[in-house]
């Protein structure tokens, strides 16, 4: 016999002053009615309800355990009453993970536009290259560059991560424009430190191997570190279009080598399976795709 409903059934008989009552009111009979309060008083070890042949009345242990049952009812209520507006609504807090460079110069933005439609809704933004386990560390969805390795995650593709080679047109003019990839051995390229040393300025030329560019003066784990060094004169750099195509269009950087450029890597926004019912996430995604979807 569920107890909470026992609860139910013997706030009713307080309420309403009779068994019969309480039986009208769930539709049992008296005789569960009363199946219901033994098995509540066998539980706690106590009489609740004296019953004469005219009346009945609460022991003072049963007034007691009416007021508790009666506080415990109303808290489910309201639980319940909280997880239908949720679903209802978007609100509560989206905990999302995205690598630094599509964090910081898109989805930031996009972010902020998406909190000014849904009011209710905060953001925790962890910008990392990591690649985190979205369910250990409890977030509610990620932005993933490169291949899917955890198939357990839902994954809805974005558009594809592209990347550009760029200089200044001061570097270009001091040093010379490269036209293939083993023009860059006699220029400065700056390295991204999360390159794999073998296949660090691999290019897309099918014909060709890695060209033998020399050790870089400059190197970062921040692909905005080695925008700034190219901005200054200092070299050639390779980074996501992301973060060079405005560069390129202010005339800040030139384009380089276009026909070698590494392939796009597909990008996917992840999140567990589990999670996709909850309004804050649902709509989060709908306008992720909306904005960034391939």
């Amino acid at each position: 016999m569920d107890k909470l409903r026992s609860m139910e059934v013997f706030v009713a008989v307080v309420d309403a002053g009779s068994f019969t009552a309480a039986a009208e009111a769930f539709d049992i009979s008296p005789v569960m009615v009363g199946k219901h309060i033994r098995m509540l008083e066998e539980r706690i070890g106590a009489r609740l309800l004296t019953r004469t042949t005219r009346r009945q009345s609460l022991t003072e242990i049963g007034r007691q355990y009416a007021e508790r049952c009666r506080q415990i009812l109303a808290d489910i209520h309201a639980a319940e009453s909280g997880a239908e507006a949720m679903r209802a609504t978007p609100r509560g807090t989206l905990k999302l993970s995205a690598p630094v460079s599509f964090g910081t110069h898109r989805m930031a933005a996009a972010l902020a536009d998406y909190l000014a439609l849904y009011p209710e809704v905060s953001a925790d933004l962890n910008l990392n290259d990591r690649v985190i386990d979205l369910v250990e560390e409890g977030y509610d969805a990620a932005v993933r560059i490169g291949t899917l390795d955890d198939s357990s995650l839902v994954a809805r593709p974005l558009a594809p991560y592209r990347m550009m080679i760029c200089a200044s047109p001061g570097y270009l003019a001091r040093a010379g424009t490269p036209r293939t990839p083993a023009d860059l051995a006699a220029h400065q390229c700056l390295d991204f430190m999360h390159w794999n040393k073998r296949l660090r300025w691999r290019l897309s030329d099918p014909h060709a191997e890695a060209p033998e560019v020399p050790a870089s003066r400059f190197r970062s784990n921040n692909g905005q570190a080695l925008r700034m060094a190219a901005l200054r004169g200092h070299g050639i750099v390779m980074q996501t279009e992301i973060l060079l195509a405005e560069d390129v269009d202010a005339g800040r950087l030139v384009s380089l080598l276009e026909d070698y450029v590494p392939a796009p890597r597909p990008m996917h926004l992840v999140y567990p399976r589990d999670r996709q019912a909850t309004p804050k996430l649902t709509t989060f995604v709908d306008f992720m795709l909306e904005r960034f979807g391939a």
